[in-house]
């Protein structure tokens, strides 16, 4: 099983990325795949989710209003559009994949190597 996020990089508070988590080696249709972030010295946080048919989404407080996750079944892959990005964003940026819960990294079995965001002030 392999998760690729990419899309992460350098972008001016107020700016926009997406980020893709492309996925191989399990039913992707099966998997409700989360988005986590962890920033220096800080613990990992659970950002958005999405269950296995997109009809179910969760975005947390920090980020509700900015950030939008979405999936496309036929391509394995979900996308977490950000915007007005913060420099609080700055962190690395993970996607996980799950079968049983939306909320909380207790819940995902695989995950990939993350990507890095920075948002300069």
């Amino acid at each position: 099983v392999q998760l690729q996020a990419s899309g992460g990089g350098l972008v001016q508070a107020g700016g926009s990325l997406r980020l893709s988590c492309a996925s191989s080696g399990l039913i992707f249709r099966n998997y409700n795949i989360g988005w986590f972030r962890q920033a220096p010295g800080k613990e990992r946080e659970s950002v958005s989710a999405i269950d296995r048919n997109g009809d179910s989404v969760y975005h947390a407080d920090s980020v509700k209003g900015r950030f939008r996750i979405s999936r496309d079944n036929a391509k394995n892959t979900v996308y977490l559009q950000m915007n007005s990005l913060k420099p609080e964003d700055t962190a690395v940026y993970y996607c996980a994949a799950g079968r049983r819960g939306l909320v909380g990294d207790r819940y995902y079995g695989y995950w990939g190597p993350g990507t890095q965001v920075t948002v300069s002030s």
